[in-house]
């Protein structure tokens, strides 16, 4: 089965704070009977951070938009899924989301499989980079796959 072109609902950039409750009525259908999410949320610590992480700064490729619509369709591929997804930019505080994402499908399974490979292409092909800020002062930019 072909992915429609209204099954990716929403493939966002956002400067403002993700709405969770937004991407789950965006995905809100009676013929699916399982739903699935996953925030991606700043956390206050890094393997590779001397000191406590106070902040990451997001900014995105000007089709940043285009690849993640163009990623959720490839997640979604022949499940019949449906996907909300966005991506924040500007800086992040703690505990601030970064990644939102709803998929509703027919049987968990699918809903599962398609949140997942979405999330792992977002983190490697999503043309958007952070900067992490410590609590020392120090920061460090990381690229596709950060």
């Amino acid at each position: 089965m072909a992915v429609s072109t209204d099954a990716v609902r929403v493939a966002a950039i956002s400067a403002e704070p993700l709405d969770l409750d937004a991407h789950l009525r965006a995905v809100d259908d009676a013929h699916m009977g399982a739903v699935t999410t996953f925030v991606g949320r700043v956390r206050d610590h890094d393997p590779d951070a001397a000191t406590a992480v106070v902040a990451l700064e997001y900014s995105a490729h000007p089709d940043a938009a285009v690849t993640l619509s163009r990623l959720a369709a490839a997640a979604i591929g022949s499940t019949g899924a449906l996907v909300a997804v966005s991506h924040r930019i500007g800086t992040l505080q703690v505990g601030d989301a970064a990644v939102v994402i709803a998929v509703a499908s027919a049987h968990r399974a699918e809903a599962f499989e398609v949140c997942r490979t979405l999330i792992e292409a977002i983190k490697t092909d999503l043309p958007v980079w952070k900067r992490q800020v410590e609590s020392d002062g120090t920061a460090t930019w990381l690229g596709l796959g950060g």
